[in-house]
């Protein structure tokens, strides 16, 4: 198996582009992020050239504090839009494949519409690129307008876009729905990014609810040949935190 390092999470403490060289000493074969904005996207690209390694993915930005997302809020399309192409246009600076699209916090017939028109544009806007969206759970992101993966489902095959994908979440589902299993298998065709970690603490994915050495042999199984996202929260240093990657990697 593969696994790409995210740096929301780890190398936290370290600007972006020394996070992105901490990966590659580390062993990890890509990389991908929260919100790099702050960081000119030349010298992403610059450490992205020197250790080789590939940025699969980014979000666009929450919007104001205690925000989650604008791109199923009702009355801030004009908004999610613009943060929406901003996040696409980062992406093709630093050669970055998929953008994640925050929903934010919202609900009912309203949100969903506006998201799929929201959805709907930058689908058409980044036909190079693959857009990502997420189910988070509840108790991590109360009122988030996407929590489970059969409301992706629906939203993606409403659309149709073929770069429309969904971010499949380890953490998350198995917080809110658990049979990842079964659910690996029925959604493989729309899943577009795999992310790991422990439940319920978010740890190292070494201990907790969830055997990810069968799910990687699971993922092997079914043919999966990326790299799936190491979104975990390391306690202490994150060099420290990697006792788990040699075992995964050898599945």
């Amino acid at each position: 198996m593969q696994f790409s390092a995210n740096l929301g999470f780890l190398w936290s403490d370290l600007a972006l582009p020394d996070a992105i060289r901490a990966a590659a000493a580390a062993g990890f074969d890509a990389v991908e992020c929260h919100w790099p904005y702050a960081h000119a996207p030349e010298a992403v690209s610059a450490a992205l050239a020197e250790t080789g390694l590939a940025m699969l993915g980014l979000n666009t930005l929450r919007g104001q504090p205690g925000e989650n997302g604008l791109s199923a809020i009702p009355g801030r399309e004009a908004e999610a839009r613009a943060e929406i192409d901003r996040a696409i246009a980062y992406a093709r600076a630093i050669g970055c494949g998929s953008v994640h699209v925050m929903a934010g916090v919202a609900e009912g017939p309203q949100a969903e519409a506006v998201f799929l028109a929201n959805l709907d544009h930058a689908c058409r806007a980044a036909p190079d690129l693959t857009i990502l969206i997420e189910p988070l759970n509840s108790y991590d992101a109360p009122g988030y307008f996407l929590s489970r993966s059969d409301q992706a489902l629906m939203l993606i095959e409403r659309l149709g876009h073929p770069n429309l994908k969904l971010m499949f979440d380890c953490y998350h589902l198995q917080i809110m729905e658990g049979d990842l299993t079964r659910r690996l298998t029925r959604l493989l065709p729309v899943i577009g990014h795999v992310q790991i970690a422990a439940v319920p603490d978010r740890g190292t994915p070494d201990h907790g609810e969830v055997d990810y050495r069968h799910i990687c042999a699971v993922l092997r199984d079914l043919g999966w040949d990326r790299p799936l996202g190491a979104e975990y929260k390391p306690v202490g240093a994150t060099g420290d935190s990697l006792g788990w990657l040699p075992e995964l990697r050898r599945i």
